[in-house]
């Protein structure tokens, strides 16, 4: 049975684990994750619009997920206690796209709130992350950013932290290095757009045995197939460039429950901050 505490966007993460979806299907389901509250009062052709893909594959997908078809898909997403988004009242009507932009990614951070709920697969990660010495972390591209800024922090906790935020036939050999020094794991940040050499890099990953633990934007992306542990936080897509406040909050997440695995964290960023001061590092 669903815990109570769940919020509508991890009901339906569970409702969704452990199915063998197609591209189409976990397109669809990501809408369905986007769209959570409303979800169970959605028809069949809204949800194909939503997700841009036919009415014929929500049906599909419905089928594929156990049920007869799309209306019992919906009856079981009105079980799991799905209520519909509240009305805006005038004084909260958005008033431009930036406004729009704001307070979705508000509405990101909300869901990822809600994920939290179960803290369960969040203290899994940090364990394995904590152990892994050294403890390689990937980010190409958009997740770049990402993966240097969990790298700068985690640095103060972590004796051995390996940032790999660039691509090209030496990536291969430093994720090899990496599993030779020791490593057991590998965190990685996969935002859209995915590059190809991501995938490639995982797969390497994969190969040397190391425990792969993806920050990405949905649990249906194209890098969950090469991914032990999946930890989804949605990025914002309203602006010229997307936006991802939800996946470096739960960074920032995952880097304060892996500080609890790490008995010697304290002392480390005591010593830090010893340093920073007789250095004057800091003028605050």
């Amino acid at each position: 049975m669903t815990e109570p505490s769940l919020g509508p966007s991890a009901r339906l993460l569970e409702l969704f684990d452990g199915h063998r979806l197609t591209p189409t299907q976990r397109r669809i389901a990501h809408a369905l994750v986007r769209h959570a509250a409303e979800a169970p009062f959605l028809s069949s052709v809204e949800v194909a619009e939503l997700a841009g893909v036919s009415q014929p594959s929500v049906t599909r997908f419905a089928v594929a997920l156990g049920y007869d078809g799309y209306p019992a898909l919906r009856r079981r997403l009105r079980e799991l206690g799905g209520e519909p988004a509240p009305p805006e009242t005038p004084g909260e009507a958005v008033r431009n796209e930036h406004q729009k932009a704001v307070l979705a990614e508000i509405a990101h951070l909300r869901r990822l709130a809600e994920l939290l709920a179960d803290p369960e697969p969040i203290v899994r990660a940090a364990r394995l992350l904590a152990a892994s010495r050294p403890l390689p972390v990937l980010g190409l591209r958009a997740a770049s950013a990402q993966a240097h800024g969990f790298a700068y922090f985690a640095a103060k906790v972590h004796p051995d932290i390996r940032l790999l935020d660039e691509g090209g036939s030496m990536l291969a050999d430093r994720i090899e290095q990496c599993a030779a020094a020791g490593s057991g794991a590998l965190l990685c940040f996969a935002l859209p757009r995915y590059p190809r050499e991501l995938m490639d890099a995982l797969t390497v990953a994969r190969d040397c045995g190391l425990t792969v633990i993806t920050v990405a934007d949905s649990a249906f992306a194209p890098v969950a197939k090469l991914s032990d542990l999946m930890l989804p936080a949605e990025v914002g897509t309203g602006l010229v460039f997307d936006t991802a406040c939800a996946p470096m909050v739960l960074g920032r997440v995952l880097l304060q429950t892996m500080c609890d695995e790490l008995p010697d964290a304290e002392a480390r960023l005591e010593a830090i901050e010893q340093s920073a001061a007789a250095r004057g590092l800091f003028l605050e």
